[in-house]
């Protein structure tokens, strides 16, 4: 008779064959589920892409999209990316549709074209009427962030004085773009390595300040005003950073 919890020898025997079969099944298994992960996922060589970064320098940045939101105005390109330089362009045809030639903006643009084969002019007005609206935008919204990237330091001062008496005041500023009508290429010229590029902008906007009631103390919020702005845009020729700044501004006529 047997003890319940106890076996026989021979008993015992097949008891443990029976788990040395069943351990050999499964480690077999796991070597098998192991070798198919191996050639599906592959093994890291230290030479995979990294992870995509949507934060890094090499993002492009729209508009309103950015942390920075820095306006990149025609700069530096990618080599095989690069246009012909100037001067392989007939004088009469490479500043077409954007300054008279032998004018003395086309020979200021010349000039910058000639430090910086990349320049495009057509590029450079694009870059700058996105660089008109959100400068626009940041100063009414008071977003010193946005300026900071986007004006020299002397200008950034000034616009820096204008927000914080606006806020001491508690007034806020409304503004709406309804379109910008003109941006033309008035100045341009080499002083040193830094290229010095001007614009006349011709907008329509519906801009009003209101006080901390919220009451109308300037413009008008029902009515679309005609704008003329004269900004001055500059970029050391010289320099890997690509982007323009507004170092000079006007009210135009």
């Amino acid at each position: 008779m047997l003890i319940p919890g106890t076996a026989d020898s021979n008993g015992g025997e097949r008891i443990r064959n029976v788990f040395d079969i069943y351990t050999i099944i499964f480690l077999a298994l796991a070597v098998f589920i192991f070798l198919r992960l191996r050639s599906v996922l592959g093994q890291r060589t230290g030479r995979e892409r990294p992870p995509f970064d949507p934060y890094s320098r090499d993002t492009v940045r729209t508009p309103g999209q950015g942390n920075d939101k820095v306006v990149a105005l025609p700069g530096r390109t990618p080599v095989e990316a690069q246009p012909r330089p100037a001067e392989a362009v007939e004088p009469t045809e490479r500043w077409k549709g954007i300054a008279e030639p032998g004018s003395t903006v086309a020979d200021g643009l010349d000039a910058i074209a000639k430090a910086d084969s990349s320049f495009d002019a057509k590029q450079f007005i694009t870059g700058a009427r996105s660089a008109y609206e959100m400068i626009v935008m940041a100063y009414a919204e008071g977003d010193r962030r946005t300026l900071k990237n986007l004006l020299s330091k002397e200008v950034y001062e000034g616009f820096e004085a204008a927000i914080r008496d606006r806020e001491i005041k508690g007034e806020k500023v409304e503004t709406r773009f309804v379109s910008i009508d003109k941006s033309d290429l008035i100045g341009a010229e080499l002083r040193g390595p830094n290229a010095h590029v001007t614009v006349r902008f011709v907008s329509q906007l519906v801009s009003v300040t209101r006080d901390s009631a919220g009451n109308v103390t300037d413009g008008n919020p029902e009515k679309v005003s005609d704008v003329t702005d004269v900004w001055t845009f500059a970029r050391d020729v010289s320099s890997r950073d690509p982007n323009w700044k507004l170092v000079a501004t006007e009210a135009g006529q």
